[in-house]
C-alpha cells in the first residue's frame, strides 16, 4: 500500500509538471504583447519597457518557463516585493500575486463544497437506499420518479426561480453572500442557504439514481445471495455486504464532482453572484490575465490530482481485493 501511495505521488508531482509546462507554452506562445496588456490604455514606451523588464518577459521563453516552475517551489522576486512559494506569477490586471488572489477567493468555494456535498451526500445515498430496499414499492416509485425529475433541472433555472420566490417576491430570505466562518457561523450558514439548498437538490437527485441501482445491482450478487441462503438477517447483509460493494462506484463519482466543485463552481458562483474560484478564473478569461488564468488551472488540476489519490486509497479500504492487488 506505501508502495502503490508513493507511486501515486510521484506520478502526481509528474503530471501536474506536464500540465504546468503545457499551459505556460501554450499561452505565451499567443502573439499577444502582455507587457502592453499589463500596463493598460495610453501606455508610454518607458513604462512598457519597465514592464516587460519587471514580468521577465525580455527574457528567453525557455527562462521564463524554468522561473515560474522554479518559483512554484522556491519563491520569487518581482519588483513589487517577494512572492512566496508557491508563487504563480503576478496579475496583469490587478498586479496581485496569482496565489493571493486564489488563496482570498478559496474559502467561499470550499464553503459552497463543503455544505452542498453533506447535504446532497446524506440525502442522495439516504434515498437511494430507501428505493433500493424498498424497491418494487409506492416508496421506491416516489423517489424514483422524484430524482428523475430533479435531476433534469439545471442550477441556473432553479437558483433563479429560488431566488425570485424566496429573496425578491416573498423577502423570506436575503440574497446569498459570503460570511467567513470565523467571524460570524450563523452569518456563514444563512448567507449560503440558497446555494446550498440548489445544489443539493441537483446532486442529491443524481446520487439517489445512482445508489439504488448499485445497490440494486450489488443484492444480486452471489456473495449477497449466499449470505442470505445462511439465514444472515436482511438487514445485516443489506448494509455488511451490499451497500459496502456499491461504495465504489459512488466513490468515484464523489471525488469528481468534489474537485469539479473545489476548482470552481462558476455556474453557481454566477447564479447567486458569489465571487469564488469559478468567478475568478472566468474575470480572468475575459480580461486576458494569463498568469491569473494559468494559476487557477494548476489549482484546479492539483485538487484534481489529488482526490484521485483519495480515491485510490478508499478503494484499498472499501474493496478488500484492492488491498491485495
Amino acid at each position: 500500500m506505501l508502495q502503490f501511495l508513493i507511486r501515486r505521488v510521484i506520478g502526481a508531482f509528474v503530471i501536474m509538471f506536464l500540465i504546468g509546462a503545457f499551459t505556460f507554452f501554450l499561452f505565451y506562445t499567443i502573439p499577444q504583447d502582455f507587457a502592453a496588456l499589463s500596463c493598460g490604455k495610453n501606455c508610454s514606451p518607458e513604462n512598457l519597457a519597465v514592464i516587460r523588464e519587471n514580468l521577465g518577459l525580455d527574457k528567453p521563453i525557455t527562462t521564463q518557463f524554468w522561473t515560474f516552475m522554479v518559483g512554484i517551489v522556491a519563491g520569487r522576486d518581482f519588483a513589487q516585493g517577494h512572492c512566496a512559494a508557491p508563487c504563480l506569477g503576478m496579475s496583469f490586471d490587478s498586479g496581485d500575486f496569482v496565489w493571493d488572489s486564489i488563496v482570498d477567493r478559496f474559502p467561499l468555494t470550499l464553503s459552497l463544497t463543503i455544505g452542498g456535498l453533506i447535504i446532497f451526500l446524506v440525502l442522495g445515498l439516504g434515498s437511494g437506499m430507501l428505493a433500493a430496499w424498498k424497491r418494487g414499492t409506492k416508496a421506491d416509485k416516489f423517489v424514483s420518479g422524484a430524482s428523475m425529475v430533479l435531476s433534469s433541472f439545471q442550477i441556473y433555472f432553479l437558483g433563479a426561480v429560488v431566488l425570485g420566490v424566496m429573496v425578491y417576491q416573498t423577502g423570506w430570505m436575503e440574497n446569498p453572500s459570503y460570511t467567513p466562518f470565523t467571524e460570524d457561523p450563523l452569518a456563514w450558514a444563512t448567507g449560503l442557504l440558497i446555494p446550498w439548498a440548489v445544489m443539493a437538490t441537483i446532486f442529491t437527485a443524481q446520487y439517489t439514481r445512482m445508489a439504488r441501482s448499485t445497490m440494486i445491482e450489488q443484492l444480486q450478487e452471489e456473495h449477497v445471495r449466499t449470505a442470505k441462503a445462511k439465514g444472515m438477517a436482511q438487514r445485516y447483509v443489506f448494509f455488511r455486504y451490499a451497500w459496502r460493494g456499491s461504495l465504489t462506484p459512488i466513490v468515484t463519482i464523489i471525488g469528481m464532482d468534489l474537485s469539479a466543485l473545489l476548482s470552481g463552481a462558476v455556474v453557481t458562483e454566477f447564479t447567486f453572484d458569489l465571487a469564488g474560484i469559478g468567478r475568478l478564473a472566468v474575470d480572468a478569461s475575459i480580461s486576458k490575465d494569463l498568469p491569473l488564468t494559468m494559476g487557477v488551472m494548476l489549482f484546479g488540476a492539483f485538487f484534481i490530482l489529488l482526490l484521485n489519490i483519495v480515491v485510490d486509497i478508499a478503494y484499498a479500504y472499501i474493496d478488500p481485493r484492492v488491498r491485495l492487488a
